[in-house]
This record gives structure tokens, C-alpha cells and sequence, in this order.
């Protein structure tokens, strides 16, 4: 028995979700942690280095692609069969569009963009202290709402696979 175009739809958005999921996980038990450690500077220049990095081809795939992904396969779902299981990958769609997306949009770059303008090497220490104090609470109190909503969003679509009949 082949697999369905359904079926490989839910497995690619799965997969997309996950590495989302894993992303901001990773962040939020060991690089934010990490990054705690670290003094004012290396702390707001690391920042800045990463924040700068992750704006790559490989992250927007994921990032942007989950994003399209999510409703096409809402879609699929719902025309193959209105079950626990589309319902499941339309909470998916919801939770992962606010939570993910929308808190990064409305949370995370605009922290990151205030970061970048900040010229480091001309600050005075607390000068830095105050653009962490800024920066660092908030960005990882926003980045665990995400990480949060990003594995829901995993948990809704293995539950939307394994409803799949």
C-alpha cells in the first residue's frame, strides 16, 4: 500500500513543526541558559551575532514553510475527512500561526531589531546593563510562549497522523 498524498503532506508539516519545536526548545534549556552566564558585552554581542545568523535560508524553510504548510494540510485534512484528527491539525494551524509566528513577529524581532541598532562598542557598562535589562527578560519570557506553542503544535500534528484512517 502506497502512501497518500494526505499522508505525505501530515509527515512533511510534522517534520517542519518538529525542527520549529526543537529549535526553540534548544534555546530555552541550553543556549538561553548559556547565554545567562555571560557578561553584559558577550552577552549582548552573542545575541547579536545569533539573531543575525539565524536569518538564513534553512531557518526561513522551516520558520515560514510551517507556516504555509499548516493550512494547506488543514485543507487536505478536512477534504479527506472531518475527524478528531483534522481537527487536531486545524488546532495545529491555530496554535502554531499565534503562538509561533505571531508571538516571533510581534515579540521576538522587534527585540532582535532594537538589538541590532544598538552600537556596543560605544556603550558604557551601564549603558549595556540597561539594553540587557531590556532585551533579556522579555526576549526569553516570549521565547518560551513560543517554545510552549511550537510543541503543541508537534503534539497536534502527531495526534492529527495517527487519527489519520
Amino acid at each position: 500500500m502506497g502512501l497518500t498524498f494526505l499522508q505525505i503532506l501530515l509527515g512533511i508539516t510534522a517534520v517542519s513543526t518538529a525542527l520549529m519545536g526543537g529549535l526553540f526548545y534548544a534555546y530555552s534549556c541550553s543556549v538561553n541558559p548559556g547565554l545567562g552566564r555571560l557578561s553584559d558585552i558577550g552577552y549582548l554581542s552573542a545575541m547579536q551575532s545569533i539573531n543575525r545568523a539565524i536569518l538564513n535560508p534553512v531557518f526561513f524553510a522551516s520558520f515560514l514553510g510551517s507556516l504555509a504548510l499548516l493550512p494547506v494540510c488543514t485543507w487536505a485534512y478536512f477534504s479527506y475527512s472531518v475527524s478528531p484528527g483534522s481537527w487536531c491539525v486545524l488546532g495545529a494551524t491555530f496554535v502554531y500561526f499565534i503562538g509561533v509566528f505571531g508571538v516571533t513577529m510581534a515579540g521576538n524581532v522587534p527585540l532582535n531589531n532594537a538589538l541590532d541598532k544598538a552600537d556596543l562598542a560605544a556603550a558604557s557598562a551601564g549603558q549595556l546593563a540597561q539594553q540587557r535589562t531590556a532585551f533579556e527578560e522579555r526576549w526569553n519570557r516570549l521565547n518560551t510562549v513560543r517554545t510552549v506553542a511550537a510543541v503543541g503544535t508537534v503534539a497536534l500534528m502527531v495526534a492529527g497522523c495517527i487519527g489519520l484512517r
